[in-house]
């Protein structure tokens, strides 16, 4: 009876076992992660999933947090491979609002923590729009920050193969090399601070030279096709030098005559330059000096009889408003047309033997007295 009741019993259980494998075995059961957990955030009203492409997410694994500022928001739901990168689908809280070009960041809590990713808005560029239900995190969004393998592997690296075991020798050799010339270092330290103070005064110019240095390019690159035009040009035009080379050597030795004769022509004459220079001194005094004078009788030439200060009170309008003398004497006549001539006195003595000079007693032209010179009869009654 005992023995037929285990039996049964036995044989009950192996078939909940084998109907629990098939379950088992059509739901792709991948452990105890692959359920969904009492606590994890993500589960609530209005909750909603998003997909991010990580390209690397380590040894993290379902149900794992997900974090915005250190605060948990959601769970990852499902990990799967997509190409040579990871798919991850996250459920997050429905109060959540981030940007559609929010940023994934694998992370770790500390050195030895869990593994969770991180949600944030990018840094590099303005937030746009937001993440709603099915949003797809892009690959280039996505990171991962150093874990702790990789931070031991360097830390070795560094320890080991690295340059840490030379400081105390670099530290010898500086203390070494300095050893009794602590002032000369200091002086040197003085010297490079008072050289960095003046290029800090001197920024402002710097910049101005940039700049100007920078509008030379700019010229240079707009001149561009006149350089490129005279690079063409410069080789046929030495080309022709070349070829002109004789004739210009002849042109240059023949210059060099002339400037040797006309060197040797000034030497010679030096004492006659210098002295018709002197000669020529005193002409232009006396031009200078008679400055005044000729400027006068320049004014006048233009409107003789009457000086150009006094012309517009002698014409008004269609008369003239002046009186006029004529002195027609002969002694007048010979003043004003034959001074500096050889005739000049021969019309006031004429007119001394036939009257007086009006003005003139006796004439400077007449050898005697006239008040007391014999009468002659062509001097008239």
């Amino acid at each position: 009876m005992d023995i037929r009741r285990i039996t049964l019993r036995a044989k009950s259980v192996a078939a909940l076992v084998a109907v629990t494998a098939l379950a088992l075995s059509g739901c792709q059961w991948k452990g105890l992660n692959s359920l969904p957990m009492p606590g994890t955030q993500g589960g609530g009203d209005g909750s909603y999933l998003v997909q991010a492409q990580l390209p690397d997410i380590g040894t993290i694994e379902p149900n794992s947090r997900v974090r915005v500022g250190d605060v948990n928001v959601g769970t990852i739901t499902k990990i799967e491979r997509q190409g040579w990168h990871a798919l991850v689908t996250i459920r997050l809280n429905g109060d959540v609002e981030l940007p559609a070009n929010t940023t994934a960041t694998v992370g770790q809590t500390s050195l030895l923590g869990s593994l969770h990713v991180e949600l944030a808005p990018p840094t590099n560029v303005p937030p746009e729009g937001r993440l709603r239900e099915g949003s797809l995190i892009p690959l280039d969004a996505g990171s991962s920050y150093p874990s702790t393998d990789q931070t031991l592997a360097a830390l070795s690296l560094l320890l080991n193969g690295g340059g840490v075991g030379q400081i105390q020798d670099i530290t010898a050799a500086l203390a070494t090399a300095f050893a009794g010339r602590e002032s000369d270092l200091r002086s040197l330290i003085e010297q490079v601070d008072l050289f960095v103070g003046r290029l800090n005064t001197q920024t402002g110019d710097i910049i101005a030279a940039s700049d100007s240095f920078n509008n030379l390019v700019g010229q240079l690159a707009d001149q561009k096709p006149i350089l490129d035009n005279a690079m063409r040009t410069i080789p046929d035009a030495l080309a022709v030098l070349s070829e002109r080379r004789e004739n210009l050597t002849e042109a240059v030795d023949g210059f060099g005559k002339f400037s040797a004769l006309a060197a040797d022509t000034v030497n010679q004459t030096k004492q006659n330059l210098v002295s018709e220079i002197r000669s020529v001194g005193p002409v232009l005094k006396s031009l200078a000096d008679a400055g005044p004078a000729m400027t006068r009788s320049l004014s006048l030439l233009a409107t003789f009889p009457w000086p150009i200060e006094n012309i517009d009170k002698v014409v008004r309008g269609d008369y003239l408003n002046t009186s006029v003398i004529f002195d027609l004497t002969l002694s007048r006549l010979g003043d004003g047309l034959l001074n500096g001539t050889r005739f000049e006195g021969d019309l006031t003595e004429l007119e001394m033997q036939w009257g007086r000079t009006i003005g003139q007693l006796p004439s400077p032209y007449t050898a005697v007295n006239p008040l007391v010179a014999p009468y002659q009869f062509n001097q008239g009654p």
